[in-house]
């Protein structure tokens, strides 16, 4: 009987291994949470596409926006844990969500599993071109200087952080004004409606080089290129403040080891190709090469720094 049992458990599990061994044999779906055309959007097209080559399958890309990124998170949640549908993460769904969003209907922690960062992207402080503050500097001075705490707009919560550390290290206090996405918040910006912002620096590249935005800061480690003149918040008195925004592929939880490898293994392909290297310079960010374990500890260390500065600044999920 006992010989019988192993020769079932043998059958059964034969078909799964085999699918393993062939996987990939179809097309993989990419599921993103943001609208068609935004940067995480055109990089999971991109890094998708490239993927598919290296791997011999077609790779399709479903826009899923909605309740913060739960929505397309239920989608990879209810899809089969076989690696054709993979999670298009980032900052906001992946470390952001779980700091700001009461009953957040998915765990990117127990639910998702790293295959590989894809691209990150600078910050950038920003001003009315003809604002009083030139520099970081002058921006924490007029802060300071002034009666009543000057107005400021993020365009998504993770902004917000970004821009709630920032406040807690230069010692100023300001009015947040959030927005839902970047233009209107630009657009406020170059109109004097907003004293400053924090923004993604692709998304404001156009308006700080046509001279309708100034740029204070940028939050990378080191200059830009393409604004080598502006300084990084790093070298302007905060040693310690960088922040980039970025997204990842991530794929669910149960999915096979060997599966999982051989998609991080394609990617690692891709990140290493000078096709590459040439998407994110004309994207004006930068690779995030990171593989399933080195993109799991960035995670947890991004999410660890979003939730000592949400309880520094008393920022509760809602």
């Amino acid at each position: 009987m006992k010989d019988a049992w192993i020769l079932v458990a043998a059958l059964l599990a034969s078909p799964l291994a085999a699918a393993q061994d062939n996987f990939p044999s179809k097309p993989i779906k990419v599921i993103v949470p943001f609208t068609p055309g935004a940067g995480s959007d055109i990089a999971a097209r991109y890094f998708g596409g490239e993927m598919g080559k290296v791997l011999g399958v077609s790779v399709v890309v479903e826009n899923r926006p909605g309740a913060f990124g739960a929505v397309a998170a239920g989608v990879v949640k209810s899809a089969p844990a076989d690696g054709y549908t993979i999670f298009l993460g980032g900052n906001s769904p992946i470390t952001v969500n779980p700091v700001v969003v009461k009953n957040l209907s998915y765990d990117p922690i127990k639910e998702l599993r790293p295959v590989s960062g894809l691209a990150r992207n600078t910050n950038v402080f920003i001003v009315p071109p003809g604002s009083k503050a030139q520099t970081l500097a002058e921006l924490i001075a007029e802060a300071k200087r002034r009666p009543q705490p000057m107005n400021a707009g993020t365009p998504a919560a993770g902004y917000h952080l970004v821009l709630e550390w920032f406040a807690a290290e230069a010692g100023i206090k300001f009015n947040h004004i959030p927005y839902k996405g970047g233009a209107q918040t630009y657009a406020d910006v170059a109109g004097g409606t907003l004293d400053f912002a924090v923004g993604e620096l692709a998304g404001t590249m156009e308006l700080i080089k046509g001279g309708k935005l100034h740029a204070l800061a940028v939050t990378s480690d080191t200059r830009h290129p393409d604004l080598p003149n502006v300084p990084t918040v790093k070298e302007s008195g905060f040693p310690s403040f960088v922040s980039y925004s970025w997204n990842s592929f991530y794929v669910r939880a149960e999915t096979p080891d060997s599966v999982t490898q051989k998609l991080a293994d394609a990617m690692a392909t891709v990140m290493a190709s000078e096709g590459a290297r040439k998407f994110v310079r004309t994207a004006g960010t930068e690779l995030l090469p990171l593989g399933p374990e080195a993109m799991r500890k960035f995670q947890m260390e991004e999410l660890a720094r979003f939730q000592g500065i949400a309880d520094r600044a008393g920022i509760k999920p809602q």
